[in-house]
Order: C-alpha cells, then sequence, then structure tokens
C-alpha cells in the first residue's frame, strides 16, 4: 500500500508542474487587441480641460470576456534615460493616481466581438489624474475584464509617455534655461525593393504596385511629402527639416513617369501608376526647393555588407562609390543640391567602411548615438578616430520611441495603433530631451538631432500631428529650431569610434547574400572587359552593365534582412544572365557533314547587345572531335554577327555529337551552349598519321616478340641434342 501511494505522489509530482506550465502558457495568450483611434490631446499645457481616448478592443481569444472596463493610470514622473526605457519595454511603474473604470460600449464580448471604448478624462484641481509639475509622466490604458472560467484581470494594457509642459488650470512654469539646437531629419525612402528589372533601352518592371500606391493620394510617401509641405506655414518647424531622400526612389519614380511594366504570374502588365508617379514627384520637387537635403545610400544598402563584396580586391569600391554616389541623381533630377559628402547610412558601420567611405569622400556620418564609442556620453558632433569624418549623433532614446517601441502589455496592438503610440512615445522623449526630464549634471543636450524610421509608415493626419507638437515646444521654448547645416557647422565635442558589436553582427546582410553578390559581381566585371565601345552605336560598356551593379546594390538593402540570399540576389543574377544571353551561338537546323577528317567547323555568332563584345569558342563534349589550333579571341560588333571556321580535326567516322559555348576572354560564360550535330566519313591526316605510327609501332613490337621466341626455340633444340649425344656417350 505504501509502495502504490509512493508511486501515485511520484506521478502527481511529475505532472502537476507541466499542468500548471500548460495553464500559464495558456493565460500567456493575448485574449484582446487594442485599437486606438484618438488621443487628445498630445501634450498638457496650462489650458487643457481634459484628456481624451477613443478606439476599439476585439476579443481575440477563444473564451466570452464580461465585464470589460478601462482606466487611465498615471505614474511618476520620468527623470532618467533608464525610466524612459522601461516604459517603452512595458515595464510596470508604480502609480501616481488612477481614474475609475469605466464599462466599455458592450459589457461582454464573445470570440471575435468588438466594442468600442471612449474614455474622457477631466484635467485641472479636483482631477483623479494629478501631474505634480511640468515634466514626462507614463500614462496607462488599462483595460480589465472577465474571461469565461476564470476572474477579473488585466487583459490589455497600453505604455504612452505623456509630456506636460504645464499644469493644467495653474499658471505656466519656468522654462529650462538652455534649449538644445534641434534638427530634424524627415526620411523619404522605399520601404522595400520594388525594381525587378531596369535594362538599357528596355522597360522598368516593377514586382507590383505597391509603390504607385504609396505615390497615390493618403499612401505612405503621399503622406510624408504632404505633411512636410503643410509644415511649411511654421517657419521653425521648416527650417528644422532636412530632407533624407533615396536615390533609388527618385530614379524609379522618373522612370515610371515613362511608363513601366509589372511583373505577374502570367507575365509582365502595363503599370498603372505614371501619372501618379509624375505628379508625387512634381510634389516632391516643389517640397525639395531651396531646402536642405541628404542622401541616403542607394536603395537604402547596407554600406558595411559593400565592403563584404570581392572583399580581397582592395582595388575595387566600385559597389560602394556608387551607393554613396547618389547626389547627382537628386540633383539632376530635383534640381536641388544635397549636402556635400553629408551621408545617412542605415545600419551600423564597422571601421572598415568608416574608411573606405572616408577615401571615397564622406564627410559627416549621420548615426546612431548608441553607435559611438567615447570616454563619456556623446552628447554633440565628434571626429571619428583615425578619420578624418565627423560623427553627428542621431539621438537613440527618440529614435527607439519612434521606431515603434511601446509598452503593449497583456493584448496586442494593431498596427495602426502601434504607430501612433510610438508617435506620442517619439514626442515624449523629445520632451525628455529638451529640459523636462531633470538632465543629469553635465549631461544637458545643447544639440539634439531627431531621426524616424527611414521607412515610417504614417497616416499624413498623425505626421501633422507630430510637426505641429513639435512646433508647440518650439513655440515654448523647450527647443531651438535648427538647420542641419548649423548643426555640423558647430564644433566637435571630441572624437569617438565606432561601436560594432556582436548583435550589429547578427543583424547585418547575411555572408550568404555578400558571397552570392561577390560571384555575381565577378562575372560582371569580366563581362565588362569583354566590352569595347563601337564607333558608331556610342554606347558605353558601363551603362549596358549599370542595371546589374544597380540590382547588386538592392540586393544589399537593409529591408532584405533576414530574407534569404536566393531572394535578394535573384534580381541581380537575373540581369545578368539577361545580358550573357544575347550573345549566342545559332543552333544548326540541321546536321552538318565534315567534308573530310579535317573539315573546319561552321559557327554563326550573333551579338544583340549595343556594344561589342571579344568571344572566344569552346567545344564541350568533343569526344569525336577537336581543334587543331589555340582557342583565339574573336570580336563581334554591336548588333551584329559573325561566322567563324574553327579548325578541328575528326577523331572517328560516323554520327556524332559537340556542343559549341561562347565565354569572355577571362572565362565568363556567354549565353547557352549550342548542340552541334555532326557526320564524317574520313579521319584527319593528323588522325590517320598517328594511326600508322601506331601501327607501325605495333608491328615493330610483335615482329621483335616473334623474334626472340624463334631464337629462343632454337636454343631449346640444341640443348635438347646436347644432352642426347652424352647420354649415348655414357652408355
Amino acid at each position: 500500500m505504501k509502495r502504490l501511494a509512493a508511486t501515485v505522489l511520484s506521478i502527481l509530482f511529475l505532472a502537476l508542474p507541466a499542468l500548471f506550465g500548460a495553464i500559464a502558457q495558456a493565460q500567456e495568450q493575448p485574449r484582446l487587441r487594442v485599437d486606438l483611434d484618438q488621443l487628445n490631446p498630445r501634450v498638457v499645457t496650462t489650458t487643457t480641460t481634459s484628456l481624451t481616448i477613443t478606439g476599439r478592443v476585439t476579443n481575440i481569444g477563444d473564451r466570452k470576456i464580461s465585464k470589460l472596463g478601462v482606466r487611465l493610470q498615471l505614474g511618476s514622473r520620468l527623470a532618467t534615460e533608464q525610466q524612459i526605457g522601461d516604459v517603452l519595454a512595458g515595464g510596470k511603474f508604480k502609480d501616481l493616481s488612477a481614474t475609475d473604470f469605466v464599462d466599455l460600449e458592450s459589457d461582454t464580448l464573445e470570440a471575435g466581438q468588438s466594442a468600442g471604448l471612449n474614455l474622457t478624462v477631466p484635467l485641472g484641481p479636483s482631477s483623479k489624474l494629478q501631474f505634480p509639475r511640468p515634466g514626462v509622466y507614463p500614462l496607462l490604458v488599462n483595460v480589465n475584464g472577465t474571461p469565461d472560467f476564470g476572474g477579473p484581470e488585466r487583459l490589455a494594457a497600453v505604455s504612452l509617455l505623456m509630456p506636460v509642459l504645464g499644469i493644467p488650470g495653474k499658471a505656466p512654469a519656468s522654462r529650462p534655461t538652455s534649449q538644445p539646437a534641434t534638427g530634424l531629419l524627415w526620411p523619404i525612402a522605399n520601404s522595400t525593393v520594388h525594381v525587378v528589372s531596369a535594362p538599357l533601352g528596355g522597360p522598368l518592371t516593377l514586382a507590383d504596385e505597391r509603390l504607385a500606391d504609396e505615390m497615390n493620394d493618403g499612401g505612405r510617401l503621399d503622406s510624408l511629402v504632404g505633411a512636410a509641405r503643410a509644415a511649411e506655414a511654421d517657419t521653425k518647424v521648416s527650417s528644422s527639416l532636412c530632407l533624407a531622400i533615396d536615390p533609388d526612389l527618385v530614379a524609379t519614380a522618373d522612370s515610371m513617369t515613362r511608363g513601366y511594366q509589372v511583373a505577374t504570374g502570367g507575365g509582365p502588365a502595363q503599370g498603372k501608376g505614371a501619372e501618379i508617379a509624375k505628379n508625387w514627384l512634381g510634389e516632391l520637387k516643389a517640397l525639395v526647393a531651396g531646402r536642405c537635403v541628404v542622401t541616403l545610400p542607394f536603395a537604402d544598402a547596407d554600406l558595411t555588407a559593400l565592403t563584404k563584396v570581392r572583399a580581397g580586391d582592395a582595388t575595387d569600391s566600385e559597389l560602394l562609390n556608387s551607393a554613396i554616389g547618389g547626389a547627382t541623381t537628386i540633383k539632376n533630377l530635383l534640381g536641388v543640391q544635397p549636402q556635400d559628402g553629408v551621408l545617412w547610412p542605415g545600419g551600423a558601420l564597422d571601421s572598415q567602411t568608416v574608411d573606405t567611405i572616408g577615401k571615397a569622400g564622406v564627410k559627416t556620418v549621420l548615426t546612431d548615438s548608441g553607435k559611438l564609442r567615447a570616454g563619456s556620453p556623446v552628447l554633440g558632433g565628434v571626429s571619428i578616430e583615425g578619420t578624418d569624418l565627423r560623427a553627428q549623433p542621431i539621438d537613440s532614446l527618440i529614435a527607439s520611441a519612434l521606431n515603434g517601441s511601446t509598452g503593449s502589455t497583456g493584448g496586442v496592438l494593431d498596427a495602426s495603433a502601434l504607430r501612433s503610440v510610438s508617435t506620442q512615445n517619439g514626442l515624449g522623449a523629445i520632451a525628455f530631451r529638451a529640459g523636462l526630464g531633470g538632465q543629469t549634471a553635465g549631461q544637458e543636450r545643447s544639440q539634439l538631432l531627431i531621426a524616424p524610421p527611414r521607412h515610417w509608415d504614417l497616416p499624413r493626419a498623425e505626421l501633422t500631428t507630430f510637426l505641429d507638437r513639435l512646433g508647440d515646444f518650439f513655440q515654448a521654448g523647450l527647443a531651438t529650431s535648427t538647420p542641419l547645416p548649423d548643426l555640423l557647422d558647430k564644433k566637435q565635442s571630441g572624437a569617438a569610434s565606432v561601436n560594432y558589436d556582436p548583435q550589429d553582427l547578427a543583424s547585418a546582410t547575411s555572408g550568404d547574400v555578400t558571397a552570392k553578390m561577390s560571384q555575381i559581381d565577378n562575372e560582371t566585371l569580366g563581362l565588362s572587359s569583354a566590352m569595347t565601345m563601337d564607333s558608331t552605336k556610342r554606347v558605353n560598356p558601363a551603362d549596358v552593365i549599370a542595371p546589374v551593379r544597380l540590382a547588386l546594390l538592392r540586393a544589399a538593402s537593409t529591408s532584405w534582412r533576414g530574407s534569404d540570399s536566393g531572394v535578394a540576389t535573384g534580381n541581380a543574377r537575373a540581369d545578368l544572365d539577361a545580358i550573357r544571353s544575347q550573345v549566342t551561338v545559332e543552333r544548326p537546323k540541321q546536321t552538318i557533314a565534315l567534308a573530310s577528317g579535317a573539315s573546319p567547323l561552321p559557327v554563326y555568332i550573333t551579338n544583340s547587345l549595343p556594344v561589342g563584345i571579344n568571344v572566344r569558342v569552346e567545344l564541350k563534349n568533343n569526344v569525336g572531335l577537336r581543334p587543331t589550333a589555340a582557342v583565339q579571341t574573336q570580336p563581334i560588333v554591336a548588333n551584329g554577327a559573325a561566322n567563324r571556321l574553327l579548325p578541328v580535326e575528326a577523331l572517328r567516322a560516323g554520327r556524332f555529337s559537340v556542343d559549341v559555348a561562347l565565354s569572355t576572354p577571362d572565362g565568363t560564360k556567354l549565353g547557352s551552349d549550342a548542340r552541334f550535330e555532326l557526320t564524317s566519313t574520313e579521319y584527319g591526316a593528323i588522325t590517320i598519321i598517328v594511326t600508322l605510327t601506331a601501327a607501325g609501332a605495333l608491328l615493330l613490337l610483335s615482329s621483335r616478340r616473334i623474334y626472340r621466341r624463334i631464337k629462343e626455340s632454337r636454343a631449346v633444340r640444341a640443348n635438347e641434342g646436347v644432352e642426347r649425344v652424352t647420354e649415348d656417350a655414357q652408355v
């Protein structure tokens, strides 16, 4: 009996942790999705009378939820960067005050059902939300409910940063004595790689119509341009803006205006966004006129990855130069000269990349302050150790807030709500940096460079709200509107080195991608070296292979991170193959009969490229045939063809086949191999001579062997005769 009890207890001991673990895991699954529609106001001032939050709550679990309610909880004033980071990460904070729970529009939600969230809280001396003094406060939107088979609990919560410039109902407070010189980068860049192919003289082909949709009314790119144009009414906001533009986007939009194709499963279809691209490009031209503009790397390419392409060839920096040389494209297409030598690269830079771009003409790098290592916090422009480069730090705390770090706990935020929350948190982080956070002595910001996500995706109304509130900060004296050139003119505050850590290495473009890029780049170089400018066509060979180079830059785009290497490099490979396939050997329509064993093999080579090219003809799988002369380089004129007679010799009579292949002088493959069917009734002269020589040698060897056998036979018979004579004498 005791043994049975012990066995039962052992089973329970093993089973209970697994059971409770399963229950805990089930409880961790989100039950609600919160869709926030409105937060008003975004900044609390002395004249603010109420705080309103609206949205919807959806039951995304598998149980009915009842007794649903929402309330606001206010935490203590945030005084350190760590406290800001904790709120952004969804960390818990101690309540300073809280409102009562207010019912949702529906008290009960079945699985899949949703209900409106509408909460308005009066602000003032008698409010349940009391802000003791100006600053940045954590605000929690807390949704509680009771799931079936459970008790009341918090089912969703969203943490926000709320800037408080003044206490409602009280006199304005004094402002910080010093205001940071503040500039704002405004990114106009592709959200992903759109171009499939863009051959010289051929149609532009896009992956889909997403780019046209982003340029159309209400689209992502239309909203970015429209919000920035609307901000021109506020001179302080307008002067603080510096547009960061991707030259690949501008070049693609310009090509779209002349018509383009869209890749589909059934083949390319005519694109419908030519007029949309034309209108958007016109708006962008109007926006950039007379403004500060900086270039992004072409296609937002990972510059560190580009230095790993053909890393063993120290002389090859053409890809990197193309990536950072987009200023000419912007000037030609938009009519504005970008800031000389100023670059905002995507991702972290290692020391090799920093050194390389410095030698390529970059003078100033705009980079995350967290990627600069120095003996003290980097609060302004610094020189990069070992180079002539200047690094202008982008505030990492603000960037993290704007990038979507949000304290959503226990539930799920939909995409639009997440973006709105990130905007609000960005405003809170800016206010904190501008002096509402009680800066640590010696760490006051004299300069502040703000950078939203490079692929910023917000509705126009949200972007406008962000710029309007930034204008409020300027108007309130929290920050001083400062153009980027003025920030860059300020004296450097010291020196720093780049901080390329293991996390950057893990998130960088993979080695598999750079290896495939290196292979394609090597083949492109071999193809280019075989090309010559035709005196009549006057086409530069570099223009023919430029689409491959640009496709390689797109393969290194930061938007590809985490994708399969074949996907990232597929377009570059296809572009290269499309060029090579234009130099071909025509396959004979009938069997070629060799009149003699030494008859030459006729080969017809066509070149559809607008440049001349030097080719070499090679024979493969040529068991019955061999060339009788060294392979010679054959020049083929642009858009031309040529007949070549290859000196060959048949090694046997009868019917056989041989593959004819083309390559550049350095061995880069061209076109596809052509199968030649041949017949031969005679051997070549050399083959006959070799055969007769071999037969003669065989005859001599056979004769020698016969002679030796006869000689040995005679010697044996002679020995036998001597032995008989000896035996007779003995008898």
